[in-house]
């Protein structure tokens, strides 16, 4: 662990929380073959994304390359490197959706939120992620919250929708 890190969490409570809890988790699966895509999932549960020093932190605790971590993180797309909004809207632009409007709907997202497919908003409230199918295409153009799915969605209909999670 660098000393900078070390200073950090001996400064803020909150972050030695978070890795005192990493630290939980790690000891109950480190001995498992293969635990390194399982615990990069518990860290970023906790964390809400994975900075450099989780990734150094989860490699020295697991006794594996950085490279073999990075290269984890990197090639799954389920693994985030920057910092996630609160609510994460997809718009999906599969064929269904596209061909029934999603790209208006898409554009109007992006207007309101003021970000593009990948970005989080700067109040951090907000991540939007571009999809090619949800798999709800009898309600296309939809759209998803979280966890929740918005079905037969309009430009109008989509900004009332973000005011209800802002």
């Amino acid at each position: 662990m660098s000393m900078n890190l070390e200073d950090r969490l001996n400064e803020n409570p909150e972050l030695k929380k978070q890795f005192d809890e990493l630290d939980v988790y790690i000891d109950e699966k480190a001995s498992q073959q293969g635990s390194l895509i399982n615990v990069m999932h518990r860290a970023q549960e906790i964390f809400g994304y994975l900075p450099d020093d989780v990734l150094y932190y989860v490699a020295k605790r697991l006794n594996v390359p950085r490279s073999t971590v990075y290269g984890v993180v990197t090639f799954y797309h389920f693994f985030s490197r920057v910092p996630k909004g609160r609510h994460t809207v997809s718009v999906c632009l599969g064929t269904a959706c596209y061909v029934r409007g999603g790209s208006t709907v898409y554009d109007r997202v992006m207007k309101t939120l003021g970000i593009k497919a990948g970005e989080t908003s700067q109040d951090r409230r907000f991540t939007l992620d571009l999809v090619r199918c949800v798999g709800a295409c009898g309600l296309a153009p939809v759209v998803v919250i979280d966890k929740d799915t918005y079905g037969r969605m309009t430009p109008d209909k989509v900004v009332t929708l973000l005011n209800k999670y802002a």
